[in-house]
């Protein structure tokens, strides 16, 4: 049986692959992002079984299955809350909620099992999934944020915001006074404070203020460069896999 671990938290991917081994497993395929899960499932042969993590450090998960055709099982691994949960189980082996338990691993490998002669006809609705993942409109989301300046706390409100980008291990918001504030959480720590039908995470280093761009062009393997109205410091530019989104993003 082959089996593909789809997990951004290394040490938990570890983990997985640990338990997996007690119960006469081999998963010797971790994949790590969206990017490389796509370019790994271009070239290779599909597993058998997939354990698919939703949030990957440059996206939803969703985007790979969105970009290449994948029939093998998946057994999701998540944080979700019990609401979208139900969804999950209408439409895949099981669901994994973290951190994982030895016995519910070891009954969701009995079902994957049980139901592997009509494997091939599974189906699994990751639009359907993501709806109920992502409802922007039952959300409060950040209005401002507090930054430091030497002694000081200044309050800055999301409206100002141009951009949020990540540089040297470190956060930083750019306002459209020009001006760079460094915060003390990570890019995907941030996402689910900020309003998606204003903000949108272009790639691994981005997220940018719909208001805030002021041109976009062509750019090489089929991306986008964004022009902001400031901030110039760095090249903007959508990723490949976030294009298609980035698009109906804009409407």
């Amino acid at each position: 049986m082959k089996v593909v671990i789809i997990e951004d938290e290394k040490p938990s991917a570890r983990r997985l692959k640990r338990m997996l081994s007690q119960l006469q497993i081999d998963a010797d395929i971790m994949l790590h992002s969206v990017e490389e899960s796509i370019n790994w499932f271009s070239v290779n042969a599909h597993p058998d079984l997939i354990f698919l993590d939703i949030q990957l450090s440059d996206g939803l998960s969703f985007e790979i299955f969105e970009t290449i055709t994948i029939h093998s099982a998946v057994i999701f691994t998540t944080a979700y809350d019990e609401y979208a949960l139900q969804a999950f189980k209408l439409n895949s082996i099981d669901y994994l909620l973290k951190p994982i338990d030895e016995e519910d691993l070891a009954t969701a490998i009995k079902k994957f099992k049980m139901r592997l002669p009509i494997q091939q006809s599974l189906e699994i609705d990751f639009n359907r999934i993501r709806s109920l993942l992502v409802n922007p409109y039952d959300r409060n989301y950040k209005k401002r944020f507090s930054v430091k300046i030497g002694s000081r706390i200044k309050l800055i409100s999301t409206d100002d915001i141009e951009c949020f980008y990540s540089e040297n291990k470190g956060t930083y918001l750019y306002t459209s006074e020009g001006r760079s504030y460094l915060l003390d959480v990570s890019l995907e720590q941030l996402e689910p404070d900020l309003e998606p039908h204003s903000f949108f995470r272009i790639s691994r280093k981005f997220f940018v203020n719909i208001d805030a761009i002021k041109d976009m062009i062509n750019y090489t393997n089929s991306r986008l460069q964004i022009k902001l109205k400031t901030y110039n410091e760095q090249e903007v530019i959508v990723a490949r896999e976030r294009v298609k989104d980035f698009k109906n993003w804009l409407g």
